[in-house]
């Protein structure tokens, strides 16, 4: 895991993805193949015509008709699993025309459908696939070479590094992808993050799931899987992105959504935000306190939730009145997600603490078996 970033205010710095380091790597191959000449750095062409450069840590032939060039990735300032691993492509020139992609050690291969790259195949995505084509073909047009190339691409240690990653839940076994659609990482991308839950969806409905849970952290994604006995296929790590699950449902098929997670998460989803984030919605306590009175709440214990200072706090005080507000904010919260995904499938919610005990649901009688039971 990363070293975390300053909390001091600063301009964060962007990197380069998976997807520019093995185009840079695999041109440097290729043209060390096709015209003798080594190099300890690489400029390649972003999809978005920026023209950026990359220090290659190796550029060295391996065989007659074989070559291999390295690079570290810098994911600039954000906190991603393969910042500093070491990106490498072998280039092999062929009789063949055209491109083809392999996964080196360290790069995944594709074992379920749902993504953008078939079954069978190294999880290169389009992008990476198209870059690296582009700049190959260029080379060897100036080089008047009319043959083909095989393109290996690899991570090093990419098959641990994989183990932070949602690649096995995803079906791609054995390593990394390699990604990117710009080139550049954005540090704390939410365009990122929400692509990975539109990527999740997109498998779970590919293998025909139809119960798909959506956890806002890894406690609540635990309980889902251990308590509600959810399949990990079929767990989405949300987070705060409650509206990139619920519009992205409008566009898939499936039965059911259980939405999990902590109770003030789930009090923000409860109260109308589809982002969950402190820095886009916070705990509304007049909020609580409407609906605590609503429930029979008296005026002791709304001056106790209006001087909480978590939603926890509030919540403690309803429990040891009887009041149960983790169900209502459960119920509230399932009426604003059904009338985001325009009532595509059914939805039922499940609000917990941070240890990981249950204190509230829409669905009561479904949490038997669970260990912790709802406190009164």
């Amino acid at each position: 895991m990363r070293k975390e970033t300053s909390e001091g205010k600063h301009k964060l710095r962007s990197g380069y993805t998976t997807g520019a380091c093995a185009t840079a790597t695999a041109l440097a191959a290729a043209r060390l193949l096709l015209t003798g000449k080594s190099c300890h750095n690489m400029s390649i062409l972003l999809p978005r015509g920026q023209h950026v450069e990359f220090k290659l840590t190796h550029c060295r032939q391996l065989s007659v008709n074989s070559a291999r060039a390295d690079t570290i990735k810098d994911a600039g300032d954000d906190p991603d699993a393969t910042h500093g691993a070491t990106v490498f492509s072998v280039v092999e020139l062929s009789d063949r025309p055209g491109i083809r992609f392999h996964a080196e050690k360290g790069v995944g291969t594709v074992t379920r459908p749902g993504l953008s790259i078939g079954i069978g195949e190294p999880a290169i995505n389009p992008v990476p696939r198209k870059m690296i084509s582009e700049h190959l073909q260029e080379t060897a047009d100036e080089q008047k070479f009319k043959g083909g190339f095989e393109v290996s691409v690899g991570v090093e240690n990419g098959e641990k590094i994989a183990l932070d990653t949602m690649n096995s839940r995803l079906g791609i076994i054995g390593g990394l992808s390699i990604l990117g659609t710009t080139g550049i990482v954005r540090p704390f991308s939410c365009a990122a993050y929400i692509a990975s839950i539109h990527q999740s969806i997109d498998v779970a409905t590919a293998n025909n799931i139809t119960h798909i849970a959506a956890a806002t952290g890894s406690t609540s994604e635990s309980f889902a899987q251990n308590q509600l006995g959810m399949d990990e296929m079929a767990i989405v790590e949300m987070g705060d992105f409650a509206g990139a699950v619920l519009k992205h449902l409008r566009k898939v098929s499936i039965d059911k959504l259980t939405i999990c997670g902590g109770f003030g998460k789930v009090s923000k989803l409860a109260s109308g935000n589809q982002s969950l984030h402190s820095k886009d919605s916070s705990i509304d306590f007049k909020f609580l306190m409407k609906h605590a009175a609503e429930l029979g709440g008296n005026k002791q214990l709304l001056e106790r939730i209006a001087s909480s200072n978590t939603s926890l706090e509030a919540l403690q005080y309803c429990q040891q009145h009887n009041i149960p507000l983790g169900h209502r904010i459960c119920e509230l919260a399932r009426d604003h997600a059904l009338a985001v995904c325009h009532n595509s499938c059914d939805i039922e919610v499940y609000a917990i603490r941070k240890d990981g005990s249950y204190v509230g649901s829409t669905e009561p009688l479904s949490i038997a078996n669970c260990r912790d039971q709802p406190e009164t």
